[in-house]
């Protein structure tokens, strides 16, 4: 859109132009003869030559057939894009009409406004992520996300939304390999079932048979042009030394779910408060040490509790050469969406190891609060910057505080939209 300013001499003024020479000579008159109108043109758009009767009043434009057409389409959902009511009479109005650049999400507007469950299914949450390698000499970590993973209609639209966060050790292989199979493990396990998955149970089974698959790939991993060479493939040919912890959640408009493999954790903040969805799975959680020692292994003290002096987790994908001690089995939590719900944390240990639930909740609660209300909008939002700034927040504190880790957080804002 451009905008032009022009001078034009106002013709509800004849006597002004019959005045003496002298006085038309002088600037003053000029002024007095000159009136500055504002027009603004629209790509597309033919202006009158003529104007209108009053000089304060815009100039009647007839909208072009293609932009007829968007008019009557986003008259019928304002939710879906905004057009100021003048334009559809053929005004434009003092305010820019707004047109919808993409139609996309028209018809889940409809749906929309046919149930209030599908407008709440429909929403996907805002999100920001950060990665430093801090004072680790390799960087292992990795995450994943991916908004409308998959949709499914089964009485009412879902939409499901995958983060993901790894954290490799041994190497970065097995961590790069889940960043790029897990999400797509997960969708066909969904596409598998005929209905969404309603109940706690069936969450458990798909994640614990994503989990199971993945590792599956991880053992049988010999590289590939999608995941460069690593270090680790010049010492030993079948890297079992190599594994990565896992914390996953898919995100719909009705329930937060989350897969925890590892000591990575996943927190939500409700109400001001943090509510742990996930449990580290350290060799000396009493559950944890009893499983390992009914296996017949050991957890011995070096450094902390590690599995066969090893290992610092008791459960992993990969490290094949400490199985079955070392299992790939998922701890699972279906916890259902509330209006009280304001983000979801997923971070490694780099972060945890120094910043405890409760500092991490009110640090990216401030953040959110400061940028005021969540956008309203149908279509994903995508990466938003105060869930960004919350995420570096966090990074740089547990950095301040020594970590001596990489550190991988991903920060979901779950507030619902206005």
């Amino acid at each position: 859109m451009a905008e032009i300013c022009c001078g034009v001499v106002n013709r509800v003024e004849p006597a002004v132009a019959a005045t003496a020479a002298d006085e038309t000579t002088s600037r003053a008159a000029r002024r007095r003869r000159l009136d500055f109108r504002r027009f603004k043109f629209v790509a597309g758009v033919d202006s009158l030559a003529e104007p209108s009767e009053s000089d304060r009043k815009r100039q009647k434009m007839e909208l072009t057939a293609p932009m007829k057409e968007v008019v009557t389409e986003t008259q019928n959902d304002i939710s879906a894009c905004a057009v100021d009511s003048r334009a559809s009479s053929g005004e434009v109005a003092g305010d820019d009409a707004i047109v919808c650049s993409s139609l996309e999400s028209v018809d889940d507007a409809r749906s929309a406004k046919a149930d209030p469950a599908v407008a709440v299914s429909n929403e996907c949450p805002s999100y920001g992520v950060m990665l430093v390698c801090g004072r680790r000499r390799d960087m292992e970590d990795t995450l994943s996300v991916r908004p409308d993973l998959v949709r499914r209609s089964g009485g009412i639209a879902a939409r499901y939304h995958f983060f993901g966060v790894y954290d490799g050790h041994g190497c970065s292989h097995v961590a790069v390999s889940c960043k790029e199979r897990m999400h797509e493990i997960v969708a066909e396990e969904l596409d598998r079932l005929e209905t969404s998955p309603s109940t706690g149970l069936e969450w458990q089974g798909l994640m614990e048979r994503s989990f199971s698959s993945m590792d599956a790939e991880a053992a049988a991993w010999r590289g590939g042009p999608e995941i460069p060479a690593c270090r680790c493939e010049f010492q030993t040919p079948k890297c079992d030394h190599v594994g990565s912890t896992a914390v996953v959640s898919v995100v719909s408009g009705d329930y937060i779910v989350v897969a925890n493999c590892g000591d990575s954790r996943a927190v939500l903040c409700r109400n001001g408060s943090p509510v742990a969805l996930s449990d580290d799975h350290k060799p000396d959680r009493p559950d944890e040490l009893r499983r390992i020692e009914d296996a017949g292994g050991r957890v011995i003290y070096w450094d902390g509790a590690r599995v066969l002096g090893v290992l610092a987790m008791s459960r992993a994908i990969g490290d094949n050469y400490l199985k079955p001690f070392v299992i790939s089995k998922p701890e699972v939590t279906v916890t259902e969406r509330t209006e009280g719900d304001e983000c979801l944390i997923l971070a490694s240990d780099g972060l945890w190891d120094v910043v405890t639930n409760e500092t991490a909740c009110q640090i990216v609660r401030m953040v959110l609060r400061s940028s005021g209300p969540p956008e309203s909008d149908s279509n994903c939002p995508g990466s938003n910057k105060a869930c960004a700034d919350a995420a570096m927040l966090l990074t740089k504190l547990a950095l301040a505080r020594q970590s001596a880790d990489n550190v991988s957080v991903v920060v979901v804002d779950l507030r619902r939209k206005l």
